[in-house]
């Protein structure tokens, strides 16, 4: 049985496969703003954001047609922006963090005291983590991404993206105590 989902653009959608310049920039104004952020919060440059978006979108309007509604259009063209940022960041190439020390970390629960933080602290904490670090932790914490996907998005085993997690999350509250 094939489950299809009901997108509240189906028309704007329709209209885009047909080819009409005026549904696509309805559409790419409907997402842009959010998967700029996605892509922000990856490779952290604005200007390498802005053309991972450009690309992104070029790349959906030319496939729109593979597009078969098995979710909603934000969905799919979110996972096409976590690519496309995602290649942007192997052209610099991230390095992982090796977990032959998973042990010490694997069952180890951090303290989360009632940090209230603010926003631009936070953000300017995440940006100091090593690129591992802040990749896994935003695909978790900031795109909603399991560590199965992570694990499969990154080509990296699970128990790496949970030791990259904690480490991440570990390291973040230490730059953020200070």
């Amino acid at each position: 049985m094939e489950v299809s989902y009901s997108d509240p653009h189906e028309d704007l959608i329709a209209d885009c496969k047909k080819g009409n310049r005026q549904a696509q920039f309805k559409l790419y104004k409907l997402y842009s703003k959010a998967m700029y952020n996605t892509a922000l919060r990856i490779v952290l440059d604005a200007e390498e954001a802005a053309d991972v978006l450009q690309d992104a979108f070029i790349d959906a309007f030319k496939r729109l047609d593979s597009f078969r509604q098995e979710s909603t259009f934000g969905l799919w063209m979110k996972q096409i922006v976590v690519n496309k940022s995602l290649s942007a960041l192997r052209k610099r190439t991230v390095v992982f963090e090796s977990i032959s020390d998973i042990d010490d970390v694997a069952d180890e629960e951090i303290e989360e005291s009632n940090y209230s933080f603010q926003l631009e602290k936070v953000k300017e904490a995440i940006n100091q983590l090593a690129a591992g670090y802040r990749l896994v932790l935003t695909l978790y914490l900031l795109e909603g991404y399991d560590h199965e996907e992570i694990a499969h998005i990154l080509k990296i085993s699970e128990n790496t993206s949970r030791t990259q997690f904690l480490r991440a999350k570990r390291k973040l509250l230490e730059i953020l105590k200070n």
